[in-house]
């Protein structure tokens, strides 16, 4: 439904649809990468004592106690640090501080897609082969399959964007970045597959960027189940900038914590852009949450690896049954079953109370992305695709 009174822009608009929320039954959820495993009884213990009488008072702009905790754990500096309302919103303000705006009126030139992009690529751009084409210099470039919040933010900020296709194992090629561009954006691993990349390849890519003006942004929101954060290397490559979220290895979904790690120069673009917006991002009780979450390292290693062991002994069963898998480092797993669409299997693991993430989009469109839940949760999803499996065949 459009109103008269809406904006051309808001017309053009192609908003993200996050993953389901039900309330009218019981499912098994296996559909947002939340963490199936509660948070640090620390963490409960220290929005009790920030629940008095000063939350008549507005937060610490600044978030200074969860960025110095931030910085204590990582071994940066505070102003390094960046908090915000978890990691999307500190990926639009980055969409506004650092990449070009459009020189065409917003909604002509962005991708404006609504789910995991899947589609084929622009005419001009970069193919997975490495085959070079015309590159507007202001147009940023992020993978065509990724998290499908890229294009949307770059149509609301009216940012010109390729997308640069994944091999046909859906593989990020750094190399196919090394073209004229506005800046690059994707996820380490990527979403929705959880392919990760090598580190050494990020950083020459990031060296690369530096010699033309332009940032690399590189999205860490997964990396704790299994990949290696680039946080070591920001002294020494300024136009890197690492986002992390909260939502998934902390299992703080619910109180929409991110935080970003960069040097100063671009920690203060992001600032810049949260002040002309909203100064007051994080409340009383998410910072003081958040910070007893990063200080409890320990609890959280030990999730993690939890959920790594069960993602391993998924993938093999998963495989075993014939279902082909992606390699994930990620808190879920991409996979596609054998004879039967992605939505006909989504279908029919919702049947039986389990959620999974389908994505209508070409390339993908027979997969799934399935978060990691418990062991006994992954064990009903097991004997559901088995279920599904003897069908098939």
């Amino acid at each position: 439904m459009e109103s008269v009174y809406w904006s051309g822009r808001l017309r053009r608009l192609s908003p993200y649809i996050p993953g389901e929320q039900p309330r009218d039954r019981q499912f098994i959820k296996l559909n947002t990468n939340e963490n199936p495993y509660p948070p640090s009884p620390r963490v409960f213990e220290a929005i009790n004592r920030a629940a008095g009488e000063t939350i008549r008072l507005y937060p610490d702009p600044s978030c200074l106690e969860l960025r110095e905790t931030i910085a204590a754990r990582y071994g940066v500096k505070p102003s390094q640090v960046f908090a915000g309302n978890g990691s999307d919103e500190i990926l639009a303000f980055a969409f506004a501080a650092f990449f070009p705006g459009a020189s065409a009126p917003a909604g002509t030139i962005a991708l404006g897609t609504t789910a995991t992009a899947g589609t084929a690529a622009p005419t001009g751009t970069m193919s997975a082969t490495g085959t070079l084409s015309t590159t507007d210099a202001t147009e940023i470039l992020f993978p065509d399959i990724t998290y499908s919040f890229y294009p949307v933010y770059a149509d609301l900020w009216a940012v010109p964007c390729k997308t640069v296709p994944l091999d046909g194992d859906f593989v990020i090629h750094p190399e196919d970045y090394r073209i004229p561009n506005g800046g690059i954006i994707f996820p380490n691993p990527n979403a929705p597959t959880g392919r990760v990349l090598d580190t050494a390849a990020i950083l020459s890519l990031a060296e690369w960027q530096e010699r033309q003006g332009r940032v690399l942004i590189v999205d860490e929101a997964y990396i704790a189940f299994g990949g290696r954060t680039l946080i070591p290397h920001i002294s020494t490559h300024p136009n890197l900038l690492l986002i992390h979220t909260l939502s998934k290895s902390a299992s703080l979904a619910g109180l929409r914590v991110g935080f970003a790690v960069a040097q100063e120069e671009l920690i203060e673009g992001l600032c810049r852009v949260r002040d002309s917006f909203n100064s007051y991002t994080l409340d009383r009780l998410a910072q003081a949450a958040a910070a007893a979450a990063v200080a409890d390292a320990p609890y959280y290693e030990g999730l993690a690896r939890r959920i790594i062991a069960t993602r391993a002994r998924v993938t093999v069963e998963l495989e075993n049954r014939g279902i082909t898998v992606i390699p994930s480092l990620a808190n879920f797993l991409f996979i596609r079953f054998p004879g039967l669409s992605g939505a006909a299997a989504a279908a029919a693991l919702r049947e039986q109370g389990i959620l999974v993430r389908h994505f209508n989009r070409d390339r993908i469109a027979d997969f799934l992305r399935v978060s990691i839940g418990t062991d006994e949760e992954m064990d009903m999803f097991l004997q559901e695709c088995k279920k599904i499996v003897g069908v098939c065949l």
